[in-house]
């Protein structure tokens, strides 16, 4: 009888709706997307499927609390810092988030398109815009400014995410394929893509990703603070 208890106690304490995220986020950082079901739920916290059910509503609900979860910490950022300086660290936690969650980049991009009012769009939305208008970017311009960082952020992220719908890439060899193929092109055709064939092998994608990001914000200050 004591055991049991004890079990009953244990399975009240975890079975809680951030429990359930946080297990939700474990299953898809280990296979992707489709390991994120009712039935693995339910063996990894010891559980029925109603219990679960009763906490989160449905799996596109949960999905959606999972991307919320991982976006939350990536942008959990120290209050003063400038406003420019504000951007980057957002914009590299999600970059890191990514690298971290290869499931995130897709769930992000399906997020701001499917549920523009959804926590993961408002908080991602809300993170950049605050040190866009701190910038002195006009109130009139405060949309699409903020519109062209998430843009840029969350398709540069997608696109060096190292997993894609769970087809792993070695970086090394691809970038190193993709390389000789540029070199091997002919030189009269394509005599800037063979130019830049080494860099493109050797480049670092956290370092090429802040690069556009500040070519973003160089952007904004020649239009809106430095401009007319």
């Amino acid at each position: 009888m004591a055991v049991r208890t004890h079990q009953s106690q244990r399975r009240r304490q975890v079975l809680t709706r951030e429990r359930i995220v946080e297990t939700a986020v474990e299953l898809l950082d280990a296979s992707g997307k489709d390991a994120l079901t009712v039935r693995a739920l339910t063996g990894r916290l010891a559980t029925g499927s109603g219990a679960i059910y009763w906490h989160i509503g449905n799996m596109d609900e949960l999905l959606e609390a999972a991307t919320d979860a991982v976006v939350a910490t990536a942008l959990a950022r120290p209050a003063e810092v400038a406003p420019q300086d504000e951007i980057r660290a957002v914009a590299l936690g999600l970059f890191d988030a990514v690298a971290e969650h290869p499931w995130l980049a897709a769930q992000l991009a399906a997020q701001l398109v499917r549920n523009p009012w959804g926590p993961v769009t408002l908080r991602i939305f809300e993170s950049v815009g605050r040190p866009v208008s701190a910038l002195g970017v006009p109130r009139d311009d405060w949309f699409t400014t903020t519109s062209t960082l998430v843009h840029y952020v969350l398709g540069a992220t997608a696109q060096t995410s190292q997993r894609a719908d769970g087809f792993e890439v070695d970086r090394a060899e691809f970038l190193a394929t993709a390389s000789k193929a540029w070199r091997d092109l002919d030189p009269d055709d394509y005599p800037f893509m063979r130019a830049i064939a080494d860099q493109m092998r050797e480049h670092d994608d956290r370092e090429q990703f802040l690069t556009g990001v500040n070519l973003v914000l160089t952007g904004i200050a020649a239009l809106h603070i430095k401009g007319d």
